[in-house]
């Protein structure tokens, strides 16, 4: 069984079997954090970490749209990119409790998981930071001439920093296959954007002649069709594009970020939780369609809280890496 989605006057067709993909990665994101936030106020995780409640839909949906070995740079609030592009959550909960078995074996934390394998070139706890890094990926894709592309995630607060527009530059002259994905939360730390991002998001790619889309971030099947059609072109040689993402994070900047009210409302934050929930969005619309009942739904739930559950496990469990690799796979 499969369904057309319009995107921009074209039709994007999506199985059945990519809808419940969908649905089952979304919750898994969001299981994943749930336990991430329980390690953290349990103090079995070291630092702080920056959840992605609430964003499921841009990170499931664009990479959905991505060949496994396709390319992403991910953002300090990553974990959702990670899960979305294939990271495996035993290694991801290790990476985040510094145990050896962690896809960084430790080292990397929360803020700089990466696993090449799936693509994933790395979170970054810079602002802004994987703009070069996923351009240099695109730039390497073309002149290999092995047809991946790049999708570079960052947030809204990224508008402000110089080498963004550095790398939007020499992508369009080069005409490079990556695509930018603005995942536009609204919040840049405890600010919202309005007060930092100057004119108008959508004219910032404009200036470099970079088509653009925007999409509602809550949608999976509106930011899968269009990002599909944005991967397309930048597979054909056509160049880089934009895809501006308006989403919501439902928790605060980090996990400490406990009481909000002073720059945002429960309210707010309430009405987006109840009639905006990505993973609802989906869910709703499978059974409207008649795709999926309750029970499938439910039943896929149970089983990605079990594979979580276990996924905690087993970094608990797992060993923390010795000594004598403290100076091992450091190169600065």
């Amino acid at each position: 069984m499969t369904t057309a989605t319009e995107r921009s006057g074209t039709t994007t067709t999506v199985s059945k079997d990519q809808l419940l993909r969908m649905y089952r990665r979304m919750f898994s994101i969001r299981e994943f954090e749930e336990h991430a936030n329980d390690l953290y106020l349990r103090a079995l995780m070291p630092g702080l970490t920056h959840l992605y409640e609430g964003e499921e839909a841009v990170a499931v949906g664009i990479c959905e749209a991505l060949r496994p070995d396709d390319y992403i740079t991910s953002t300090h609030r990553g974990h959702g990119h990670c899960l979305a592009k294939g990271a495996k959550p035993d290694r991801m909960f290790a990476e985040l409790l510094g145990k050896e078995a962690g896809y960084c074996r430790g080292k990397g934390g929360s803020m700089h998981i990466a696993d090449p394998a799936t693509g994933n070139l790395g979170a970054n706890a810079i602002v802004g930071g994987s703009a070069a890094i996923a351009t240099g990926a695109a730039f390497s894709a073309k002149k290999l001439g092995n047809g991946r592309i790049c999708v570079c995630f960052f947030g809204e607060g990224a508008l402000g920093q110089g080498v963004l527009y550095e790398a939007m530059n020499m992508a369009q002259l080069w005409k490079l296959p990556v695509v930018y994905a603005c995942e536009n939360n609204m919040y840049n730390e405890y600010t919202h954007y309005s007060e930092t991002t100057a004119g108008e998001i959508m004219a910032r790619p404009a200036a470099f002649g970079i088509p653009a889309e925007t999409v509602d971030g809550q949608d999976v099947r509106a930011v899968n069709a269009t990002a599909s059609g944005l991967v397309d072109r930048a597979r054909s040689g056509a160049g880089p594009s934009f895809l501006l993402c308006n989403t919501y994070r439902y928790r605060g900047h980090h996990v400490g970020d406990i009481n909000r009210e002073y720059y945002r409302s429960k309210q707010e934050e309430q009405k987006w939780s109840s009639d905006r929930d990505p993973i609802n969005i989906l869910g709703d619309w499978l059974i409207e369609q008649k795709i999926a009942d309750l029970a499938q739904l439910e039943k896929i739930q149970t089983e990605v809280k079990a594979e979580m559950n276990a996924a905690v496990e087993f970094a608990i469990a797992a060993p923390y890496p010795t000594v004598d690799e403290a100076e091992q796979d450091v190169y600065a």
